[in-house]
Formats: C-alpha cells, structure tokens, sequence
C-alpha cells in the first residue's frame, strides 16, 4: 500500500518487503514467511555494492522481530551517515511503529524496547514518527487518557483504548513534547486518537508537531469523521502519502537542504509543511475511504441476498458447526470487501479536494 502511494505521487521507490504474506493479517489467517534479518541485510548489501543507495527518504513501516529491527535501524543509520557526508540535509526518517492498536499488541515486548531505542537515536534516530494513539503511549510513556506517567522506563499498564478510551489533547501534547525533548524527534503525527467530548461527534483527531530549537512543541490538530468500516493498511497508506507531501511542502518552503527539513522558530503550528502535508493526506484517504466503504456496503449487500443461509436450530449440532462457518465466510467477505480501493481511485490520492483545515493547538 504505501509503495503504491508513493509511486502515485510520482516517487521512485526501492522496496524491501519484510514479510511475504498470501494476505494480510486482518484475514487472521495467511501463508507465508517473515524475511529474515540476514535477507534484509544482504538486500541492503547488494543495493550498496551496485551503488544503488543515494536516498532521500527511508519509510520503515511493519518490521517482522527485533533482529529485524535493529537490521533496520543499522540501515538507517548507515544511510543518514552517508547521505550528510555527501549532502547534509538531504536524508529524512519516517518511522512508523507498528506495534499495535486499541490497547493490543501485535508484537512481542521485545519489539516495544526495540523501538523505544530507536527512537532515542538523537540525531541518528527517525527525523518523523507517525504512530497511532496506543503506540504513541508506549514508545513515549504517557498515558493519553490520564494517570502517571511512566518515568522510569517501565512496562505501560495496559489501558483499553478500544472505543470506550478517551484521550486528552493536553496529554497527546505531554507525549510528543517527550518525543521532542527527551528523544530529540523534530515531528511527530499521530494517525488517530479518540479525544475526550469528540467521539459522541463521531470525530478522530490527527495531532502533529513539529519542535522548536528549545525543543518545545508546536502542534496542531486536523479533525476527521469516523467511518463505520474497519480497514486494514490505512498506516501504510497515512505513512505513504506522508512521505510524498511532506517533500512537496517542503520543497515550497525551501526547507529541503535544512537538517530535518526543519522549520523556522517563527512559522506558526498551521503554517507548517508537516500541517500542510497532513491535511492534503487526510483529504485524499477520506475520500478513497469513503469510496471503500460504498463498495464495501454494495458487496455486502449482494453477500447478504445471496449467500447467507436460513437461520438454524442452535440445539442442533451438526446445524450449529454450519453457522460456525457461515460465520467464518461472512467475516472474510466482510475483510475482502473493506480492502481499500487505492488503485481504482488514484485520481483522489493525486489530485484531492481539500476537505480539512489544521487547527493549532
């Protein structure tokens, strides 16, 4: 999904898959392997050996095992070190930390350090983080919802963060200032976060920030309906996008050859590339997700008349094993069916209207 973003928006991407999976894991069921952290790592070799390695951007999204991210995090480093040899400023990090979502984990503990360490890189580490709201509190150790925050190091509590999780924007801030001052990241984009007074709105907030040379924040917010549609690969698709636009905005800034493609002090939350970005990408995933969601509701409509079986006797055990995969078919129809339409509506990733605005906070 997100090499796809990219090279709509008419980036050249090298792309090293850390999985090759039949489906993704929203099926909860799937074929194929992990690549190991050896493979990445002669994938990486080879590129440099054919001189093949002048990049501007690194995007790290999903990452397998912690072998594999330290592998990556290597790269990364190696990368930033070469390119500000040559050119300074001219290599940029997105990190996005896909550890897990709604108060759950889909990897191991292990992974959850790795990526507290590479985000404390400094001036080696990610210039740009994009997690979600769950992640953001364990890479940073700040409850979004309230209570202590986690100063010593230590494992989160685990909090629901389903839909009953209500955040505070003024913890969302304390978070990413910890990003900024602690661990030295210039940006900072949570994807999606409940906040308190907007779900009964049907709202998601989208909060970003970009540090100031003392390391404090300027953030901003970008509200976005909530849709009735679970989708799988929408933090590929944010992190994607992101890549592309935030070059662009950059780019008619003049912040390119800047390190961390950094903004002057004076430029207000708003005004920033990083805001600019954010809402042009908003603006495109809603309506594709939109779109989604109406061919997700015709399909199913379809699927409803024409598959779906009479209602049966639940006394009855051998009826009762044929609602169980009745069930079982109606999720995967259910999955196929929400598979985000990204191709068919590329015009909207390439040429969106404008739907939202960045607010500061």
């Amino acid at each position: 999904m997100a090499t796809f973003c990219m090279q709509a928006l008419g980036v050249d991407v090298s792309a090293i898959n850390t999985v090759n999976f039949s489906n993704h894991t929203g099926y909860k069921q799937w074929k194929g392997d992990k690549t190991s952290p050896e493979m990445i790592s002669q994938l990486y070799e080879g590129l440099s050996q054919s001189t093949l390695v002048d990049f501007d951007v690194l995007l790290s999204g999903y990452i397998p095992s912690a072998d594999a991210l330290k592998v990556v995090v290597k790269i990364a480093r190696d990368l930033k070190l070469k390119r500000e040899t040559m050119n300074p400023g001219a290599f940029f990090w997105v990190l996005d930390p896909v550890m897990g979502d709604q108060g759950r984990l889909y990897v191991s503990e292990e992974m959850v350090k790795g990526y507290k360490k590479a985000v404390s890189g400094g001036m080696e580490g990610p210039d740009l983080v994009v997690p979600n709201g769950f992640e953001l509190e364990l890479i940073s150790g700040v409850h979004l919802a309230g209570g202590d925050t986690d100063q010593d190091g230590g494992e989160l509590e685990r909090r629901p963060t389903g839909d009953n999780y209500e955040a505070s924007l003024e913890k969302v801030r304390e978070a990413m200032e910890v990003l900024h001052q602690r661990d030295s990241v210039r940006m900072v984009v949570v994807t999606s976060v409940r906040i308190k007074g907007k779900q009964q709105e049907g709202v998601l907030c989208v909060v970003g920030s970009e540090k100031k040379s003392d390391g404090s924040s300027r953030c901003f917010t970008v509200e976005v309906p909530v849709l009735d549609c679970y989708f799988s690969g929408t933090g590929d698709m944010f992190a994607g996008l992101m890549v592309a636009r935030l070059r662009e905005e950059c780019s008619k800034a003049g912040t390119l050859r800047n390190r961390g493609w950094a903004s002057d002090d004076q430029v207000p939350s708003t005004e920033l590339p990083l805001a600019k970005a954010t809402v042009t990408v908003l603006s495109s995933m809603s309506t594709v997700l939109e779109k989604t969601t109406d061919a997700k509701n015709r399909e199913m409509h379809k699927y409803d008349h024409s598959n779906r079986r009479a209602s049966v006797d639940p006394q009855d055990a051998e009826k009762q094993r044929q609602e169980e995969v009745d069930e079982r078919m109606l999720f995967l129809a259910q999955t196929k069916a929400a598979e985000v339409r990204a191709v068919r509506n590329a015009r909207d990733l390439i040429h969106p209207t404008v739907r939202y605005e960045a607010k500061e906070l």
